[in-house]
């Protein structure tokens, strides 16, 4: 399992975001992760990753900086942080966790947990929360950095979603917690009304039933169960090209539902009928989605509302549902 490191010089610096930096190396797209590898700047000699783009993969369509060897080399690490994230890596750094700041919330006291397959349904659930008070807790599946996800920025600049928790290895994000148990006591002991889980941009696929990162998703809903939370599953249905493996009830959400160890809440969009084999689902009235989602990044699979509009539809109907239990 070797790294594919390459030295280059940066030849531009394109576009300098909250905890990423696009840039290109010798003309190639490559994105930063500053609070790893420290800032960059044009002519500085820096080793990038290259294998993903290299062997043509999902998340090939970049390199990513793995050193800066002109400014980047012996930074210190975040102050008071004593939990290491990617633990026995090369890539391993110290940052502080939740779970080092006092304690957490013993019950989630009926706390709706919306969970999600898809980082894509990310935006359609957040815009059927409302006004709620919403915390995202990235889960391990897809893109492991918080901060590489374009939707997340949106959505704070929107105000309809408050603060990001990267688990596990995922990190980058506003809070970093050691599991999804802790992430989501720490949500409910900070005072937030929703959480929504789901992974990182892209995802990881063996082509496989379970071998997915979708299967994460059942981790979130196993968790908020025994912690007291209220799991409502945002189902991804697709009804786009019919040669996609996903039409219909996805294999992914089918998977996670089969995992779950109670019954969670399945959110469905009233209007769009109910396939067989999955559990009894909750119709929510979705007939004003387009526009609540307006002006929000709807993009799955290179698909937008126009191209497969149960798709975000169906995401939507679980916020709308999580934002109905709130009373």
């Amino acid at each position: 399992m070797p790294l594919s490191l390459r030295r280059g010089t940066v030849s531009a610096v394109l576009e300098e975001l909250d905890g990423l930096t696009r840039i290109e190396v010798d003309g190639t797209p490559c994105v930063v992760y500053p609070g790893l590898t420290g800032g960059v700047a044009k002519g500085d000699e820096v080793l990038v990753n290259v294998q993903a783009r290299e062997l043509g993969l999902g998340s090939g369509g970049f390199d990513v900086v793995h050193a800066n060897l002109t400014r980047g080399l012996g930074l210190g690490a975040e102050p008071d942080a004593h939990v290491m994230v990617l633990p026995y890596t090369p890539l391993q750094f110290a940052t502080r966790h939740v779970e080092e700041g006092g304690p957490l919330a013993a019950d989630l006291a009926g706390m709706p947990v919306v969970c999600c397959t898809l980082h894509s349904q990310l935006a359609p659930v957040c815009a059927g929360l409302g006004g709620s008070r919403v915390a995202y807790v990235q889960l391990v599946g897809g893109a492991l950095p918080v901060s590489l996800s374009d939707t997340v920025r949106a959505l704070k600049a929107r105000r309809v979603l408050e603060t990001a928790i990267g688990v596990g290895s995922c990190f980058g994000g506003d809070a970093q917690a050691v599991g999804v148990p802790s992430a989501l006591a720490w949500a409910a002991s900070a005072g937030f009304d929703v959480v929504v889980c789901a992974i990182g941009p892209g995802i990881v696929g063996t082509g496989s039933e379970l071998g997915h990162g979708g299967v994460a998703t059942a981790e979130a809903v196993n968790v908020a169960s025994v912690l007291g939370g209220n799991p409502i599953v945002a189902v991804r249905v697709s009804f786009g090209d019919p040669r996609e493996r996903h039409q219909g009830v996805s294999h992914h959400t089918r998977a996670v539902l089969g995992l779950c160890l109670g019954a969670p809440a399945v959110a469905w969009p009233a209007g769009l009928a109910v396939p067989e084999g999955i559990p009894p689902v909750q119709e929510v009235d979705v007939s004003d989605w387009r526009e609540a989602c307006k002006g929000l990044p709807l993009e799955h699979m290179g698909r937008g509302p126009d191209d497969d509009p149960w798709f975000f539809a169906a995401a939507f109907a679980a916020g709308r549902l999580a934002a109905g239990q709130l009373g």
